[in-house]
């Protein structure tokens, strides 16, 4: 609008809805990816060296002589790690890390929502990972000879895109409470890290594991996509399935859907008590 003085104004949008979500999302998400791409250091560390893990345990295999197959096991494996490192660290710990900062509060204190923070977020740390688990994948493909057949690109996208959706929602979900139990969600965080390897199959099929075992360690959604990856990349019958691909890609949305709605309801409880009290959650609490 034109003031007395000529000078053209704005008037201020207020912006709220889905439109403050969406945009929240990308503001949070912006400073990580640009943060990547600015800090050269950090794509070395972040995305080679996994590979000399990787690489270990490839070495041990061929060493046995194992079937070829589980080399791809390996290289699908590392090359997941990446998401499960990024959820617990970049996702499960960060209000614990964001309140020792001292950046919380004000997050409680905006008008947009934790959980448009927590998936900005995620996005911003998902184009890292992304890259390092292209990277470990391509490096397997050209030195370790790792041959994949797609079966069916559309199951194949069906469960990549389920199991980040659970679990992302798992990271946003535990994030409420690792900043419940305070200093203790550095040490949880160290002790969840190696145990998932065992437990979720990172480096062999699933179905090694006892039943009950392999069922309970569904609960981390990466165990079920990565068994329902590997059922659609390599030839049917090199390797026993835990389940079968359709019945997985359900129990992946079923995880989907749980997970999330635990995030948004542990995501505003906190908020809630955060305003209530006029202080932040304790880890008394």
């Amino acid at each position: 609008m034109a003031t007395d003085t000529g000078v053209l104004t704005r008037r201020a949008i207020k912006v709220t809805g889905w439109r403050l979500f969406i945009m929240t999302v990308i503001g949070r998400s912006y400073p990580r990816v640009v943060g990547l791409l600015r800090e050269r250091s950090w794509f070395f560390f972040d995305i080679f060296l996994p590979v000399l893990g990787v690489s270990s345990y490839v070495f041990v295999y061929r060493a046995i002589q194992a079937p070829e197959v589980y080399v791809g096991f390996v290289v699908m494996g590392g090359a997941m790690t990446a998401f499960w490192l990024n959820v617990l660290w970049s996702m499960g710990s960060q209000l614990y890390w964001e309140k020792e900062s001292g950046n919380l509060g004000l997050y409680i204190m905006a008008p947009n929502s934790l959980m448009a923070i927590l998936l900005g977020m995620a996005l911003g740390g998902l184009f890292a990972t992304l890259q390092r688990a292209l990277v470990i994948t391509i490096i397997g493909m050209l030195v370790f000879g790792v041959d994949f057949q797609v079966t069916s690109y559309l199951q194949l996208f069906a469960v990549f895109s389920l199991t980040m959706v659970a679990l992302y929602g798992m990271g946003m979900m535990t994030s409420s409470i690792f900043l419940l139990l305070g200093r203790e969600a550095w040490h949880i965080s160290n002790l969840a890290q190696e145990p998932i390897y065992l437990a979720s199959g990172f480096y062999f099929p699933l179905r090694s594991l006892n039943f009950w075992v392999a069922a309970g360690a569904s609960i981390v959604p990466l165990s079920l996509g990565l068994d329902a990856m590997r059922q659609l990349v390599f030839p049917a019958g090199s390797f026993p399935p835990f389940l079968a691909v359709p019945t997985e890609i359900g129990i992946l949305a079923v995880l989907s859907v749980v997970f999330l709605a635990g995030a948004k309801l542990l995501l505003d409880k906190m908020e809630r008590l955060a305003i209530a009290e006029g202080r932040l959650t304790e880890s008394r609490r």
